[in-house]
């Protein structure tokens, strides 16, 4: 479901134990408690900030035109522990929920309903992100806004967003490699249509989003979908000249062969001539936004806290062209994917905080692989080697068991357990979606396990 920068100092080295006075006080900010002329701080449990994901589409039912929802949501919230909120203002139709000029506002979102997929409008003109920040902060909650990034349409109702509205935005659509062909993104079956990120307008596009969004008083800003759609995107003609022009002005004649197969969705065994070097300039890419949309937040507001989340499974994640880890991670020892340079373009450092997706099945919480929980976050946390000051990892609760192989009660008591398992792993935690939690009614499992992880 779902697939972060800062000048923040030196990386966190060595291990001294802090003992804390109050291990249950959830208002203790974790930045005070990193210091950057202590390299051996560690962090207790109590002072580790948990967030929670408000998903704009699932809970425009409940929020799109009620405040006083808004109010009832957070103070359970509040109640079950947790610090942080992290509302989606752009979901993947790619308009918003913030005021911007940039962009279109959001009208109108699809989300379930009594189990039909029931279209929502808004009808209030107040300002959606605004209500948040305002209500959070009220109750101490630090409040962070979330885009879905390389995003510009979706399917549903015949098509929203600006690759609908907008003809002359056509090129800004990615090439998907198909087994038809190259053809854009538009021609294809994919419900999320998403930009091309190498394209230059594109990148622009975003960071002036960014720019006034940053205009708000939020704590932080998260970018979600940062990446590429899939190992068959990007291949417009735009990419193949940047790509050569990376190779050192190579001409490619055998396009996207060279590369990888017409319609490949996973690597060959025998890896094509500049397959590897497709992957070291994707992630090139991708590294070069992150520090152009870092240096558009901090230029409007240098505290904000920016960052991004990433799916935990980094030995599959070239796919989305993206290296979440530190520079100081040599990729290529572990993965024959890799080059020596693919090191060079881990972004960890650029950020000031990152949510990973542990979304292991509720039948695996401990561990030390990907997929499960407790892996992923310390998986993580070895590769990003203290580049980035905050790592927090956690579930998807709602889509973690798609085959039904657990039981309700094993769910409710994998949330429990999640919470000390990633907490103890990593520097937070992070739960996709409130509206899991509120569907469900399982507040009181995700209580349990934050006082268990914070005691």
């Amino acid at each position: 479901m779902k697939i972060k920068s800062g000048p923040i100092g030196k990386c966190l080295l060595g291990l001294v134990l802090i003992f804390t006075l109050s291990c249950g006080n959830s208002s203790t900010d974790y930045w005070d408690k990193l210091d950057e002329d202590d390299e051996t701080t560690i962090i207790e449990n109590a002072d580790k900030p948990r967030y929670i994901w408000i998903d704009a589409a699932a809970n425009f039912p409940d929020f799109a035109n009620n405040k006083e929802n808004i109010t009832r949501d957070l103070l359970l919230v509040k109640d079950a522990g947790f610090t942080d909120i992290v509302v989606d203002v752009r979901p993947t139709t790619g308009d918003v929920l913030f005021d911007t000029d940039v962009v279109d506002q959001v009208k109108y979102l699809y989300a379930w309903v009594s189990s039909e997929y029931t279209q929502i409008q808004r009808t209030t003109t107040w300002d959606y992100l605004q209500a948040f920040i305002d209500e959070g902060h009220k109750l101490g909650l630090k409040v962070h806004a979330a885009i879905n990034t390389f995003v510009g349409g979706s399917t549903i109702n015949g098509g929203t967003g600006v690759l609908y509205r907008d003809a002359s935005k056509a090129n800004w659509a990615t090439q998907m490699n198909t087994s038809s062909g190259i053809i854009s993104v538009m021609n294809t079956g994919e419900s999320t249509k998403f930009l091309n990120p190498v394209n230059e307008d594109v990148q622009t596009y975003i960071c002036n989003i960014l720019k006034d969004l940053a205009k708000y008083n939020v704590d932080g800003i998260f970018l979600d979908r940062g990446r590429f759609l899939g190992i068959q995107s990007d291949f417009s003609d735009y990419t193949r000249q940047k790509f050569q022009e990376y190779l050192g002005n190579v001409n490619i004649t055998n396009y996207p062969d060279d590369i990888i197969s017409v319609g490949a969705s996973s690597l060959p065994s025998t890896y094509p001539k500049y397959l590897m070097r497709w992957l070291e300039f994707r992630s090139k890419v991708m590294y070069d936004f992150m520090s152009k949309a870092r240096d558009a937040v901090k230029s409007v507001n240098s505290n904000i806290k920016f960052g991004v989340y990433v799916g935990g499974w980094y030995s599959t994640y070239y796919e989305a062209g993206v290296n979440w880890a530190s520079s100081k991670f040599d990729t290529s020892l572990k993965y024959n994917w890799a080059t020596k340079v693919y090191k060079n373009y881990g972004y960890a450092a650029l950020m000031d905080q990152m949510l990973i997706g542990a979304y292991a099945s509720p039948l695996r919480v401990m561990g030390a692989t990907e997929w499960t929980m407790e892996g992923f976050c310390s998986l993580a946390k070895d590769k990003i080697k203290g580049d980035c000051p905050i790592v927090a990892g956690g579930p998807d609760v709602g889509n973690w068991d798609v085959s039904n192989q657990a039981t309700q009660e094993q769910e409710n008591q994998a949330i429990v357990a999640s919470v000390k398992a990633c907490m103890d792993a990593c520097d937070g935690y992070f739960l996709f979606d409130i509206i899991h939690l509120k569907l469900s009614d399982q507040w009181q499992y995700v209580k349990e396990g934050i006082d268990l992880a914070i005691k």
